[in-house]
């Protein structure tokens, strides 16, 4: 029986070296002849185990992310807190916990937003009416940014406000971006700027877009 277990281990890990190496596009063609039919049966019917766990130690090994990091895998985010040789789990900004197998993170693009801090950039995109001033805007959006408690500006180590304006029809999109350093709770620091921000619009009369034939109507409307 002992004996049977050594053997089952070695063929387990001459399988998981055999997709290291694939994993890192190495011709095994040789070694998956030594290994042979009945190893290779084994290792079809563990290939999810193995693989999951190969990608594990890749990503340990690696350093792709660590506990307490902001992913993105595909239309997934969330806050790692867990990093097994299996799998890795992620809470999101609403509290739901995900559990994603190892092997699929490899395979899809990992984006690491805090780059192992606890600071990431967020954006919002704001559209006011094209015939308003942009720069007007842009100076109310900063403002609130600049006051908020979780936005961090220190142009010294590059925490900046920033703008990108597009033109798009009956509007023009703001699209700000800016550092923050509770990268866990993103989704709630930007839902309370967007409201001071919707607030400060209409203390300063930028409106949002509005057809030409009803802009005139909607202006006597707010006098």
């Amino acid at each position: 029986m002992r004996n049977a277990q050594r053997f089952l281990q070695i063929v387990i890990y001459s399988i998981a070296a055999v997709l290291l190496l694939w994993t890192f596009k190495v011709d095994v063609t040789g070694l998956l002849a030594g290994l042979g039919v009945g190893a290779l049966v084994i290792g079809f019917a563990l290939k999810d185990f193995i693989e999951n766990w190969v990608s594990g130690l890749l990503i340990i090994s690696g350093k792709t992310y660590k506990i307490g990091d902001i992913i993105q895998v595909g239309n997934m985010k969330g806050v790692v807190t867990e990093i097994s040789l299996r799998t890795t789990k992620l809470k999101t900004y609403d509290r739901n916990e995900i559990i994603i197998p190892n092997s699929s993170l490899l395979k899809d693009k990992i984006v690491n937003l805090t780059g192992g801090g606890k600071e990431t950039v967020a954006s919002i995109v704001f559209s006011i009416d094209y015939t308003f001033n942009v720069e007007k805007a842009k100076k109310v959006i900063e403002s609130v940014l600049r006051n908020h408690s979780r936005v961090v500006v220190n142009e010294k180590r590059r925490r900046e406000i920033r703008f990108l304006v597009r033109n798009k029809e009956w509007a023009t999109e703001i699209e700000s971006l800016f550092w923050i350093n509770d990268p866990e709770n993103e989704e709630f620091i930007k839902s309370q700027i967007t409201e001071t921000v919707k607030t400060r619009f209409e203390e300063a009369r930028i409106l949002p877009p509005i057809p030409s034939i009803i802009r005139k109507d909607f202006l006597e409307s707010k006098k």
